[in-house]
């Protein structure tokens, strides 16, 4: 099985300083359809106007990734982290049994573009932790690179949760195929550009759900950038 979500069937919220588009129930936007998929729980796409941002709020329990696109995104958290995410680099927060932290845009003359993903972990009330890696562009230049795993495989960032993230950039005749179980679910989530997965046209923003499939297979891009989680059942 292979089911398309295109882009413009995410949820939106407009805040003026914020702008950002739900694959999945967040916040004011609910649909019971798309409460997550696996243990993927949360993919929002933002847009931080200059000068703005999140301020000092908790979570739990929850394996958090921030991946900027543009712009940088200044983070600040209680475990004493003080750190800025520019494009190319992966952070991961481990929420654990609690920790509070804030997010800006502190650039006067840019917005700040990135996803902010949230993986259910299998483990609970550990002590929260961070961890931020940066992976070159050639690294992820057609293929598919590991960049967060449970067990740090291929120097990935470590989440504590059964499920794998892999980056990838693809223009014109380079492609890629991953092995998959088909007893596990697989998202494909195309960031920006033009990507044939499978052979289904994904363009920016829309998204592939994959179950009962043994093969992903990437190619035709066109200044695509895409993420490809493997997810528990």
């Amino acid at each position: 099985m292979l089911q398309i979500r295109r882009s413009q069937e995410r949820g939106y919220a407009d805040h003026g300083w914020l702008r950002s588009f739900h694959s999945f129930s967040f916040a004011g936007y609910y649909d019971p359809a798309h409460m997550g998929f696996g243990n993927l729980r949360v993919i929002n796409e933002d847009r931080v106007a200059a000068g703005a941002g999140f301020g000092t709020h908790g979570h739990r329990d929850m394996e958090i990734i921030s991946y900027v696109l543009s712009g940088e995104l200044a983070h600040k958290d209680s475990m004493g982290n003080v750190e800025s995410i520019p494009p190319g680099e992966v952070q991961r927060m481990s929420a654990g049994r609690g920790v509070t932290h804030s997010e800006f845009n502190h650039k006067s003359d840019q917005t700040t573009h990135f996803l902010q993903i949230w993986i259910e972990p299998n483990v609970k009330g550990i002590e929260p932790g961070y961890e931020q890696k940066a992976f070159a562009e050639a690294e992820k230049r057609g293929r598919l690179r590991l960049v967060a795993s449970p067990d740090s495989a291929d120097g990935s960032v470590r989440i504590h949760a059964d499920a794998r993230l892999y980056a990838g950039l693809f223009d014109g005749d380079e492609h890629a195929s991953l092995p998959l179980d088909p007893a596990r679910k697989t998202y494909v989530h195309l960031v920006r550009g033009e990507l044939e997965v499978n052979g289904q046209k994904l363009t920016g923003g829309d998204a592939a759900k994959l179950e009962g499939v043994d093969a992903l297979s990437l190619a035709h891009g066109k200044q695509a950038e895409v993420l490809v989680f493997d997810l528990q059942p």
